[in-house]
């Protein structure tokens, strides 16, 4: 297998420059550069950029993929959205990450799987699949960074009594950058199940009215302020702002938090639903077993019922494709006699057919291939 690397970058919250496309062009001459987009991959050659580099500096996102199994993803946000010491009690391992870089803090995950995946992926898809994660994270949904956690707990990275962050809200019902982010990180179900047990269903939403009343009551200074950014129409998050403002005012939070557990109570918790959740699994399995068994034995009721109409016509059968010698037609033959055999033991004619297939037998004694196929069948004593 040839070596095989992805990469793609994607700026948000504003445009790259001519100047800063052309500085990335420096670096590769096969990329594809947009005002918002940088990808490339490499078959043989590697990377020339420093992707943390670049994120500090010019990107939102990025995901990489190499066909070993390795897979990054990165986002950045402001720091007036995510607070780092918040982002840090969820991202404590090798495997998830939190840093800060002047106005931003950047969060990493990487995922080194060796047997993941069929060998059909290119990295492609993934970034367009996550990047909605980043703007709920901006939200205030850190069900991205509790996955992350988890993440660290099921590669054994935490103290078994370690305490774990607040539970936020909402696990039990993954949105779809949530559920392909689970998969990006190779979450067990069971472990995302434990987890949810601890979970409020319901997110926070604050009503019109509460907001209507909160703005209204806003220092007109304030008004002002929020307005003049309104208007140079380049904040981006200006609404997640004014909502994170009216939460802090009235000391909600977004995402409720269930209460915290230790790793150790979660890792039993997984492993008490995969039990129940192979048993019930077991017993599924045992059940369609026992209807498909049900289903076969009327089968073969039915077709010895019918067998039994026209026995004297399946032994001239029997003999018209033993008379062919053509192996296929032995075989055949074989699959009847076995038929004959079923049909007489049920009707307790067992010594009748232990007779005629004696007699078949010395009847055809110089035919060692029909011979050599009735005792693989079972059919000779």
């Amino acid at each position: 297998m040839s070596e095989y690397q992805y990469y793609e970058f994607q700026a948000i919250d504003r445009t790259l420059t001519a100047e800063e496309m052309r500085v990335l062009r420096s670096y590769s001459t096969r990329a594809t550069i947009t005002p918002t987009r940088f990808t490339n991959h490499y078959n043989w050659g590697s990377f020339r950029g420093d992707p943390s580099a670049w994120m500090e500096k010019y990107f939102d996102a990025f995901f990489y993929f190499a066909n070993w199994r390795t897979y990054e993803l990165m986002f950045r946000l402001p720091r007036r959205l995510l607070d780092l010491d918040l982002a840090m009690q969820y991202c404590r391992g090798n495997i998830a990450r939190a840093r800060t870089k002047g106005d931003f803090v950047i969060l990493e995950f990487l995922v080194q799987d060796e047997e993941y995946g069929d060998g059909s992926d290119d990295g492609s898809g993934w970034l367009s699949s996550l990047l909605p994660l980043r703007a709920e994270l901006a939200s205030g949904d850190y069900r991205m960074l509790y996955l992350g956690w988890l993440s660290s707990v099921q590669a054994d990275e935490l103290d078994e009594d370690a305490l774990g962050p607040p539970v936020p809200a909402g696990l039990g019902s993954l949105t779809a950058p949530l559920q392909a982010f689970a998969d990006f990180l190779r979450l067990d179900p069971d472990l995302i199940a434990a987890a949810a047990i601890g979970s409020p269903v319901q997110m926070e939403v604050a009503s019109d009215a509460e907001v209507s009343r909160w703005v209204t009551a806003l220092p007109e200074s304030e008004k002002t302020a929020w307005l003049l950014r309104l208007a140079g129409g380049q904040d981006v998050y200006l609404r997640t702002e004014l909502l994170k403002a009216f939460r802090d005012a009235q000391g909600q939070v977004v995402a409720p938090a269930g209460q915290p557990r230790c790793v150790g109570e979660l890792l039993e918790a997984a492993n008490r639903l995969a039990e129940a959740r192979k048993q019930e699994e077991a017993e599924r399995a045992a059940r369609e077993r026992q209807r498909r068994e049900q289903e076969a034995a009327a089968a073969r009721e039915k077709h010895l019922g019918n067998l039994a109409k026209r026995e004297p016509e399946a032994w001239r059968k029997v003999d018209a494709l033993i008379a062919t010698k053509r192996p296929g037609d032995y075989d055949a033959a074989v699959e009847l006699l076995r038929d004959l055999v079923d049909l007489g033991e049920k009707q307790e004619r067992q010594a009748e057919i232990r007779d005629r297939l004696a007699r078949l037998r010395q009847e055809h004694a110089r035919k060692p291939t029909l011979i050599e196929r009735l005792r693989a069948a079972g059919l000779l004593g």
